[in-house]
Formats: C-alpha cells, structure tokens, sequence
C-alpha cells in the first residue's frame, strides 16, 4: 500500500505545484499575474522535481500512467500493479486541483474569463485540430518515456574491480525536471503539453464537479486527447527505445 499512497501523494503534490503555476500566472490579482510562459514551464519542471525527489524512493514515482504503462509494456514494471497506480494517480490528481481551487479561490472569484479558469485545471489546444493534437501529445510524451527509459546511474567499482551503481538521491529527479522543462519550453505551446493523462483527467474532473461560479463545460470532446496521446507517445517510446539498444 505505501506505493500506491506515494502514487497518490506525489501526483497530488505535483498538481498542487505544477496547477498552481498556471493559477498564479492566469488569474487575476495574483503576484504572478501575466508571469508569462517561461514562468509557468519552470514552475512545472520544478513540480516534477519536488514529487519525484518526496516519492522516487518508495513507489518509483511514476506519478503519471503514461510512464506506468510504458515501464510495464518494457517489462520494469508488473502488470498486475497497473490499475493500482494508475486510479491513485488520477485520484491524487483530483485532490491536487481542489487544494489549488482552494488555494486561489478569491482568484478564482476575481477572474470573470470562464477560460482561464478551466485553463488552470486542464489542457486545451492553441488549435483545434483533433489529429494534429494527438500526434503533439503522442511526440512530447514519446521524448518524456524515452528520456525516463534512457537515465542511468553511474557506476563504480570496488577494490575488488566489483562494479555496482551510485544512487543519485534526490538529484536523480533533476533528469526528469529538466525533460519536463524542455518539452514545454519546446513543444509545449499547442496543447499545452499534458503528456500525462492523469494531469489532465483529474483536474477536469475537478472543474467538472467543483462548483465554480461562472465557469464553462470542462470540454469532455476533447479529453480523449491528452489521455489516449501520452499512452500511444509511451508505448511507441518503448518501441524506439529497444531500436536503439544494441
């Protein structure tokens, strides 16, 4: 059970930080207010960094079903313990959205735009183009999986030339965050980069049932697309991964 509560903690947290960025940089009133892209693609990198750094050493912090199902289809992780993580992080998720809405609620209640609210929940794309915004989240989570798939440890060797690897402690979550930074930074700018479907199927749960004053439908035609895109972008990148191997 500690894992699948890790799972749910750090998706949680990284919801928290990663929404909050957005809320603080989208809402009115805030001191972040119209903070810019630059603030909000860092703020998420460093969400990652701090939910990997509290969970990477209980459940692996996966925090993200994508990279669940990508580990298991390349055989690191076990298939029956799937469901588990993936309904702890969507429900970590949910939370996550609701400490936020809470957080910034005054905000909320400041802020008319019934967009920008729901753009502090979920993701929309620039461009409405349903095919074009599958293949943008299909790509940046293929990047994502790669990157998680490719990191390793460095090694060392005992005076007895027995060689074994250095664990990195809370620095082998900067990997990830430095990833997570250059897909928004890169290629965040048409979908708003999910490549996590429980980032973005949680919070619009959240906004779906939070009763938020003047806010919008949470786009239920278009959710489809940041959940189904990081799963293909996963599995292709597992795919592309044993391509590479020699």
């Amino acid at each position: 059970m500690s894992a699948f509560i890790a799972e749910f903690f750090g998706t949680a947290l990284l919801i928290v930080l990663g929404n909050g960025v957005v809320a603080n940089v989208s809402l009115e009133k805030t001191g972040g207010h119209k903070g810019g892209w630059i603030v909000i693609t860092a703020g998420w990198a460093f969400a990652v960094f701090t939910a990997v750094s509290c969970t990477a050493q209980i459940s692996g912090a996966h925090l993200n079903p994508a990279v669940t199902i990508g580990l298991a289809v390349n055989g690191q992780f076990e298939w029956e313990r799937i469901a588990g993580y993936i309904v702890a992080q969507i429900l970590g998720a949910v939370v996550g959205a609701v400490v936020v809405y809470a957080y910034y609620y005054d905000h909320y209640e400041a802020t008319p735009d019934a967009d920008t609210k729901m753009s502090t929940f979920c993701t929309s794309p620039a461009i409405r183009n349903l095919p074009f915004n599958f293949g943008c989240e299909v790509m940046g989570t293929l990047i994502l999986v790669l990157a998680v798939l490719s990191f390793s440890s460095p090694e060392m060797s005992s005076p007895d030339q027995v060689r074994f690897k250095v664990g990195l402690g809370s620095l082998g979550a900067i990997h990830v965050a430095i990833v997570v930074f250059s897909i928004g930074l890169s290629l965040g700018g048409t979908t708003g980069y999910a490549i996590n479907p429980a980032r973005d199927l949680g919070p619009r749960l959240a906004h779906a049932l939070l009763p938020i004053r003047g806010k919008r439908d949470s786009d239920w035609s278009y959710s489809f697309i940041p959940v189904f895109g990081p799963i293909v972008g996963a599995i292709l990148a597992v795919g592309l991964y044993r391509l590479m191997r020699p």
